[in-house]
């Protein structure tokens, strides 16, 4: 993992900004040593360009493979964003975070 956090974290009463970036096939961002709980995340991830098939529900028929940029999506729990790719089977693209919590 090539997670980075900035070295100057933002504070406002018992809560903390925490940005930095992650590299590609990173998974988890791990904040438990600055934060106990995180509210809220900004994930800015490099786009992946992605191939999948579109069908038309209309005719019942598929269409060719269409390929189209997408960005790396987030869930969080406690203090850890987990990072998924666009699909499964894919890496994740890499990409900066910010993380507003409750700061440790």
């Amino acid at each position: 993992m090539a997670v980075t956090i900035d070295p100057r974290p933002t504070y406002f009463g018992d809560r903390m900004i925490v940005t930095g970036t992650y590299a590609a096939t990173d998974t988890s961002i791990v904040l438990s040593g600055l934060l106990v709980s995180i509210d809220a995340v900004i994930l800015n991830s490099a786009l992946a360009q992605v191939k999948h098939q579109d069908v038309d529900i209309a005719n019942g028929t598929s269409y060719a493979a269409v390929t189209t940029a997408l960005h790396d999506t987030f869930t969080f729990s406690g203090s850890t964003i987990t990072v998924n790719p666009p699909f499964v089977g894919m890496d994740t693209a890499g990409g900066t975070f910010l993380a507003i919590g409750r700061r440790s």
